[in-house]
């Protein structure tokens, strides 16, 4: 979790394009937007997060907050949270909700959408237990469709809450009285959102800057 040191072009630049996907200019305008946050320390805590304005009202601040900490999001196979990251975490991180590339294949467009899908479960499976509630999934849809700019909040609410129970009758389906209903996995996530384009609508602006900015 080491600060970064050096310029465009040296090697940490060139192995952090390639995990993230951002350019050179890109890497360096994050790398101070970091450093801002972080009041120049080499690493970000949660308390720094708690000074952005545009993240005080956002409904799912505490989700966008900790999803920097939950080694999950990290592309390692990790598993637990950190209580502080570098400038690598915060990267990989940010570039989950950076738009896929025009010139992708659409076999690699799929795999940006399913990584994408993986860090929304992510974000609302706090308890890492492989499944996320009803009430989870209606407040993703709503998210996903308040953010698209073409719905207002109530109808977004109202889609919201009629999937959630479209979700409720397709995954319980008809159960008896004993059984017991454990949540949503990831599988049934990815089934239940195939119809959204995600895509372009997993962007933050918290950082006072639009992350679909981040693909040219």
């Amino acid at each position: 979790m080491g600060a970064l040191q050096s310029s465009p072009g040296q090697p940490e630049y060139i192995d952090l394009a390639e995990k993230t996907g951002f350019s050179f200019e890109q890497i360096g305008v994050l790398h101070k937007r970091f450093k801002q946050l972080s009041h120049n320390e080499t690493t970000l805590r949660r308390d720094h997060f708690n000074e952005i304005p545009d993240l005080a009202c956002n409904p799912i601040r505490a989700q966008i907050i900790e999803a920097f900490f939950d080694r999950r999001n990290y592309r390692q196979n990790g598993e637990g949270t950190v209580d502080e990251i570098g400038f690598e975490e915060f990267l990989v991180v940010m570039s989950h909700f950076r738009p896929p590339s025009l010139n992708m294949t659409d076999e690699q467009r799929e795999s940006v959408r399913k990584e994408k899908l993986r860090f929304l479960f992510n974000m609302h499976d706090t308890d890492n237990d492989g499944t996320i509630t009803l009430e989870e999934y209606r407040h993703v849809v709503e998210e996903l469709l308040s953010r698209s700019g073409a719905l207002g909040k109530e109808t977004a609410k109202s889609i919201a809450d009629a999937a959630m129970l479209e979700v409720a009758s397709i995954s319980m389906g008809h159960m008896e009285p004993d059984e017991f209903y454990e949540g949503i996995t990831f599988e049934h996530f990815l089934k239940l959102l195939a119809g959204f384009e995600i895509e372009s609508k997993m962007n933050i602006r918290f950082l006072n800057m639009d992350t679909t900015t981040l693909c040219k």
